[in-house]
């Protein structure tokens, strides 16, 4: 049999299709994202007889129901939605929701004269030329007669024969043909996932999470639209608590319902640490509630797939999404979150340029509500949590293969009694003496002021809440949060005035300091040697020239917290390399010893 049959059908039918929901469009609730000039086109390649290419469908598998009937579940558009949702607001004038969660027309105009369309604008329902609005011409009632009559009449250069002429050719687009393949619905679960990863969305590359979404959207049955929105509307409030306000006016049902009383404490939360997207959402409440990393998986589970048999059953469809409604509730709970937050804090993590790797975060927060749902102890979550952040950070854990990475440690922290002893198994694979005598200094050994390792560096700072180089009372978390800037120990002009213009050379991130603005314009191009005997000389009653310490106690403080070599006093030029692997073993002990008081 046919991996897929290919037909046709056309926008009359199309459109019939949606508003019987026999074809669900998994991301109608979400934010429409084409421009309306790419609707207007739409139209146009409709009126003129072009091809506007396939969309593609796919029936749930056949699952088996408990009284032995035979489950048929609606067809998924897997590929052609935003095409679907053009013809839908522009023919049967359908609202569309923007990124802001509000609902507007998508309003398109056609000039008979000349037999354009265009978007509607205050020029056009200013010019008698135009019909302001083509979903009227398509209502059911329409008074074609009647309005060719007015129309010529302020429009005497068109004759009413041409007119309706040109109007059943505008109306016929209701019957233009468009291509439909049909996936078999009994194609094997992964076949399908790979077929639509592989499909071109608007330009970017479908994932997993996204067929995964568009499964749990299109199951009435077991809250699948309100697992969605309760997700997607997560997700955007997040980062805007702003929309609330939309969301309440627009989607009045999901407004009262439970998940969105769940919710409704961001629209007063601001954080910028950790900002999930929907996919970053949905894969750790799967990995923490399924002990799975691999979302194919959720989507054969959420198919009623039986992994054993290879057979589709109705009660591990139900069993799926009542397990993933839970996941997704305890990943949005408040306290959940909030907690999690401030254990992030507690590592030193204080924004989210501090964390680059997404999936370090991800897990970390799978990790937080496996142990909160094992009835760990609260303070060793804690610990475990913090620890295991910055192990995957240090070691890059998450940036291969991160599905299976997830897949092989949730699996060994579910069966570990004490979280604690998979943390000490993996410290000692991973972080050994070779570990940080030789891989971490190597790691350092970069000009790239976006490392990890340099990262680490600062929050180990910030968890000792250390001042900024050679200031007296202005920490280095004070800097960060008043977009503070690092600046060069040894000045970069400084620097390339004896022979370093390599910027690899004078943009080593062993060579960066948070330091303030007026400390640094202080120092200017100087080497270190000059700048260190004029703190000396204040340091001595002579006159305050750099920062405001005023005694070697403090100062010796200040370079130790800041990882400055005791030699920094006698450096020129000729010592720079010298000072960078000195300064890269103090770094490497200062995040050693960070670590390890975790």
């Amino acid at each position: 049999m046919s991996n897929y049959q290919v037909n046709n059908t056309n926008v009359n039918a199309l459109i019939s299709w949606i508003e019987q929901e026999i074809v669900a469009i998994p991301e109608i609730q979400r934010p429409f994202v084409w421009k309306p000039s790419k609707v207007r086109d739409l139209l146009d390649s409709l009126y003129n007889d072009y091809p506007v290419g396939y969309i593609i469908t796919w029936q749930n598998p056949d699952a088996r129901l408990k009284d032995g009937m035979i489950s048929h579940g609606k067809k998924i558009l897997i590929d052609g939605q935003q095409r679907v949702t053009a013809i839908m607001a522009a023919i049967a004038g359908k609202e569309v929701v923007t990124k802001d969660y509000s609902k507007r027309r998508i309003t398109i105009a056609f000039n008979p004269i000349e037999e354009t369309f265009e978007v509607q604008n205050p020029a056009i329902l200013k010019d008698k030329r135009w019909i302001p609005d083509i979903s009227e011409v398509f209502k059911q009632g329409f008074d074609t007669f009647g309005f060719i009559n007015r129309y010529c009449e302020q429009n005497l250069e068109i004759s009413n024969n041409k007119l309706n002429e040109i109007l059943q050719k505008l109306t016929s687009v209701r019957y233009s043909s468009i291509g439909v393949i049909e996936l078999a619905h009994t194609l094997d679960i992964e076949i399908v996932t790979e077929i639509f990863i592989r499909i071109n969305s608007a330009g970017v590359n479908l994932s997993q999470a996204d067929f995964a979404m568009s499964k749990v959207s299109v199951n009435d049955i077991y809250n699948g639209p309100l697992i969605r929105k309760t997700i997607d509307y997560f997700c955007h409030l997040i980062k805007s608590p702003s929309i609330y306000d939309n969301i309440v006016q627009n989607d009045e049902e999901f407004a009262q319902s439970e998940d969105f009383k769940k919710i409704k404490w961001l629209k007063e939360y601001n954080t910028n640490i950790y900002e999930p997207s929907y996919s970053d959402l949905l894969r750790v409440s799967f990995t923490f509630k399924f002990l799975r990393g691999r979302l194919s998986n959720l989507v054969s589970l959420l198919s009623g797939r039986d992994f054993e048999t290879r057979e589709y059953k109705e009660e591990i469809i139900e069993d799926s999404f009542k397990k993933l409604h839970d996941g997704v509730l305890k990943f949005v709970n408040e306290t959940n979150f909030k907690r999690f937050i401030m254990i992030l804090k507690s590592a030193g993590v204080i924004n989210s340029k501090m964390v680059r790797s997404q999936n370090a975060l991800n897990f970390a927060y799978t990790l937080f509500l496996l142990l909160r749902e094992k009835n760990v102890n609260d303070s060793l979550i804690n610990q475990v949590v913090r620890k295991w952040l910055v192990a995957s950070i240090m070691t890059e854990r998450y940036s291969g293969s991160p599905e299976s990475m997830f897949d092989f440690d949730i699996k060994r922290f579910a069966v570990h009694e004490n979280p604690i002893d998979y943390v000490n198994k993996m410290e000692a694979g991973e972080l050994s003496n070779a570990y940080w005598d030789n891989i971490m200094p190597a790691n350092l050994n970069t000009s790239v002021s976006s490392s990890p390792y340099f990262n680490l560096y600062v929050m180990s700072q910030i968890y000792d809440k250390d001042k900024a180089f050679l200031s007296k009372s202005i920490t280095v978390q004070q800097l960060i949060e008043e977009r503070g800037d690092v600046h060069h120990v040894f000045p970069k002009k400084y620097l390339q005035s004896n022979g370093y213009n390599n910027n690899r050379q004078y943009n080593q991130i062993a060579n960066y300091a948070y330091t303030e603005q007026v400390v640094n314009l202080a120092i200017k191009a100087n080497s270190p040697k000059e700048y260190m005997a004029l703190i000396k000389a204040q340091i001595n009653g002579q006159q305050m020239k750099i920062g405001e310490i005023n005694n070697m106690d403090s100062l010796e403080k200040n370079l130790k917290m800041n990882c400055i070599p005791k030699s920094i006093f006698e450096m020129k030029s000729s010592d720079y390399e010298g000072f960078l692997e000195e300064r890269r073993k103090l770094i490497v002990e200062k995040i050693h010893d960070y670590y390890n008081r975790l």
